[in-house]
C-alpha cells in the first residue's frame, strides 16, 4: 500500500515481501540516474553500438547497452499521464499521513517489537507462498515453506521470531501468484500505479488479487476488522523503512520514471532467479 513501500508489499500488502533489501533499491535508483544524466558523450552512438554487435557475431560476450536499453524499452507504460497522477496522490498521502503515523508509532513501540509484529504477519501469508511454489513445481522452496511455518509457528511463538532462518538458515521463499503467471508465459502486460497500491502490472495485480482468495485469514474475519489489521500490518512496515523512499527520490532525475524502473527489475529478479 501506497508508493515509498512497494517493494516490501508487491504483490502481497500480505504476500511475504517483508524482508526487500534497501541496498536493492538503492542500486536500481544509481543505474538510472546514471543512464539519465549521462550526456551524449557519455552514450554510444548507433555507430558504436553497431560496431560492437557486429564484433559479437564472434565472439561470446553481450553489449551492456543494448541489454539496459531492452530492458527500459520493455516497460509498456500506454497511461502514463494517469499513472503519474496517481503517483503524485500516493507520494503525498506518504509525506502528510503514512510518513508521520509511522514515525510516531516507531516512538512508542521499539523496533524489535516492530520486527517480531512484521515477522508475525509474515508467517500468516504460508499459504500464498505455499501455492505458489507448488504450481512453478518448486518442491524444495514448498518444503522449505511449510518447514518454515511449522517451526516459526511453535518454536516462533506464533511467527513472533524467525526461528527458521535464524537456526536453520531456511530463508523466506518470496514466490506469490504474479510469479506463477509468469513461470507459464504470461507477460506482465502494462504497468500501473495504483491508487493506495502503488506499482504493479497488470498480471501482478491480478496476482494479488489472486492472493486475497487463497489467505485464510480473509475468510476468518470481517470486511473492517480485516482493513484495519492490514493498515496496521502497513504503518508497522513502513515505520522499519522510513528514509528508504526518500532517498529514491532525492537520487532519482525522474522519480516516477526511476520507481517504475526499479518495480519492474525486482519482479524481474523475482521471476528470473
Amino acid at each position: 500500500m501506497f508508493t515509498s513501500f512497494c517493494f516490501a508489499e508487491k504483490d502481497q500488502t500480505w504476500q511475504g515481501h517483508d524482508e526487500v533489501e534497501a541496498h536493492e533499491l538503492d542500486r536500481m535508483v544509481y543505474e538510472e540516474r546514471q543512464l539519465t544524466e549521462s550526456g551524449p558523450a557519455e552514450r554510444p552512438s548507433n555507430l558504436k553500438i553497431a560496431q560492437v554487435k557486429d564484433s559479437q557475431e564472434t565472439s561470446e560476450g553481450s553489449d551492456p547497452w543494448e541489454d539496459e536499453e531492452e530492458e527500459i524499452d520493455s516497460i509498456y507504460d500506454p497511461l502514463e499521464p494517469m499513472n503519474r497522477a496517481f503517483f503524485q496522490f500516493n507520494d503525498k498521502l506518504y509525506f502528510w499521513v503514512l510518513k508521520p503515523v509511522a514515525t510516531g508509532y516507531s516512538a512508542v513501540v521499539p523496533e524489535l517489537g516492530r520486527v517480531c509484529i512484521r515477522n508475525f504477519f509474515s508467517n500468516l501469508v504460508m499459504p500464498i507462498r505455499a501455492i505458489s511454489c507448488l504450481l512453478q513445481g518448486k518442491f524444495e522452496a514448498l518444503g522449505i515453506v511449510l518447514v518454515r511455518f511449522v517451526v516459526n509457528s511453535s518454536a516462533g511463538f506464533l511467527g513472533f521470531q524467525d526461528v527458521a532462518k535464524q537456526a536453520l538458515d531456511f530463508p523466506i521463499q518470496d514466490e506469490d501468484l504474479g510469479q506463477v503467471f509468469a513461470f507459464y508465459g504470461i507477460g506482465p502486460g502494462f504497468y500501473l500505479d495504483l491508487p493506495f497500491l502503488g506499482p504493479y502490472s497488470i498480471r501482478d495485480a491480478v496476482g494479488w488479487g489472486g492472493g486475497l482468495f487463497i489467505n485464510p485469514f480473509d475468510y476468518v474475519v470481517n470486511f473492517w476488522p480485516n482493513v484495519g489489521i492490514r493498515v496496521y500490518d502497513i504503518v508497522n512496515k513502513t515505520s522499519l523503512r522510513i528514509g528508504d523512499y526518500e532517498a529514491m527520490k532525492e537520487a532519482a532525475i525522474d522519480p516516477y520514471v526511476a520507481l517504475r524502473d526499479a518495480y519492474y527489475q525486482y519482479r524481474l529478479h523475482l521471476i528470473e532467479r
